[in-house]
């Protein structure tokens, strides 16, 4: 078996819009080095002043050097067939895949992480990057940060691991069926391993146990295993990699609940590298408030954190209509809800808003209370789904319209006697979101055979 151990410089953190600046390729055949090379590469766009100021490579220095193109015949013949090394593997094989494939060169090589085989054959190390392991293991590193150097290193380091691998755990990682080669250098294959079979939610941890992502699955270990299984050059895909030391999760039972409880999470922790539902919340709502006078009235809020609403619109322009057809079918007065223009007068000379009385005020608030109720008047019911094993049933609660919790009852709770609301006030308490409504409303119309509902 020939291992062909690689380390490359670069413009930047990922290879989808950065560059390669210099490559060194040692092919070790388990004893010694057969084959080296290595060279300055043109990476076409101007390097950093923080990447020079790491790797002492300069624009200077590469702007006469080989385009990759010119020398990816020579890269691809040297990989080809051969393992893959590199410390932390998955950032180089993206960057050297990527600059393979614009030259029509397609590599499909065995990786094997130098990284997370000395976390298995030297356990215990505080720091296993390259420097700190090396001088851990007395391993001399001559011009660090430079392709060259740190390549030579990790083939020594590569010889120590084979050396003292009396679990055969190289050889294990290296069969198809290991999720060695594509798991994030930092993450232990017993945190991939825990996983089950099952719907639920997962948690990336960074290495302080800060929460990174949350996702949700029909299957957890699947779905976790994707996250890792391609070569992606995006620069979330090298940033998982880089920063993510652990895996956590929470079992559902069935999707529903693991969409819902995916809701809440991103919500409530605010994880770095989740985006869609960290962006959008609905703008505008009708909120109800009594005045200094005493009178109650309507108006279109346009809503920030912490402000809730009797409805809740997408748009202005839905709330207005909503607001206006409220108001006529009320006959509530259009300045007192809002929806008057600034000079507009009211008709009414016995208004609310023109009579000051009690009398007139209380009227006026009883329709206001009766818009309201209108408003908000919407049908109470559970959703009754799988829970996580055979004995129990997971419920979503939605009252008057409005989801409150859910949680996991005993199935023969369910099914000895007749149900009231009041039995599932005792279901763990969920705080509601614009994501969450959206989820139980969709799923309540596409599954009424699922559903308690209640008067």
């Amino acid at each position: 078996m020939l291992y062909a151990v690689v380390d490359i410089e670069t413009t930047g953190g990922h290879a989808s819009s950065n560059g390669i600046t210099e490559i060194a390729v040692f092919v070790y055949d388990g004893a010694s080095v057969v084959e080296h090379y290595e060279t300055l590469i043109n990476p076409d766009c101007p390097i950093p002043g923080f990447i020079t100021g790491l790797t002492g490579i300069t624009n200077d220095m590469v702007k006469d050097a080989p385009y990759f193109w010119e020398v990816a015949d020579r890269i691809f013949n040297l990989l080809n067939g051969n393992v893959f090394v590199a410390h932390n593997v998955n950032f180089d094989y993206s960057f050297v895949k990527n600059e393979l494939a614009k030259c029509g060169y397609e590599l499909n090589a065995k990786k094997l992480c130098t990284v997370r085989m000395s976390r298995k054959v030297f356990p215990g190390y505080k720091s296993y990057s390259l420097g700190n392991i090396c001088g851990y293991l007395g391993i001399s590193i001559d011009n660090r940060h430079r392709a060259g150097g740190d390549a030579l290193a990790t083939v020594r380091l590569l010889e120590q691991i084979l050396g003292n691998d009396s679990g055969n755990i190289v050889p294990k990682s290296l069969k198809k069926t290991s999720r060695e080669q594509s798991l994030p250098p930092n993450v232990s294959r017993a945190h991939y391993e825990q996983l089950p079979d099952m719907p639920g939610v997962y948690y990336f941890l960074d290495q302080r146990g800060k929460v990174l992502y949350v996702g949700k699955a029909k299957n957890l270990k699947k779905r976790v295993g994707s996250h890792f299984s391609n070569n992606s050059t995006s620069r979330q895909k090298q940033d998982f990699m880089r920063e993510i030391y652990g895996i956590s999760y929470e079992v559902c039972g069935n999707e529903l609940i693991a969409l819902l409880l995916e809701s809440h999470e991103i919500k409530r922790l605010w994880p770095k590298f989740n985006r869609s539902q960290k962006r959008y919340e609905p703008r505008f709502g009708i909120i109800h408030y009594t005045d200094q006078r005493g009178i109650q009235r309507l108006a279109i809020q346009k809503l920030r954190q912490n402000i809730s609403a009797s409805v809740y619109f997408d748009t202005m322009i839905e709330c207005l209509s909503a607001l206006r057809q409220t108001a006529e079918s009320y006959e509530l007065c259009p300045r007192l809800s809002g929806i008057a223009i600034a000079e507009e007068s009211c008709d009414n000379e016995k208004c609310a808003c023109r009579k000051g009385d009690k009398k007139v005020i209380a009227q006026y608030n009883i329709k206001v209370t009766d818009a309201v109720t209108a408003l908000t008047a919407q049908e109470s019911y559970v959703i009754v789904e799988e829970g996580r094993h055979k004995d129990e049933s997971a419920c979503v609660v939605v009252e008057n319209g409005q989801f409150t919790g859910m949680g996991y009852m005993p199935r023969e709770a369910l099914e000895a006697c007749k149900l009231t609301l009041e039995d599932f006030r005792n279901i763990s308490l969920y705080r509601e979101n614009f994501n969450i409504r959206a989820i139980v409303s969709k799923y309540r119309e596409e599954h009424p055979e699922r559903v308690i509902s209640f008067a």
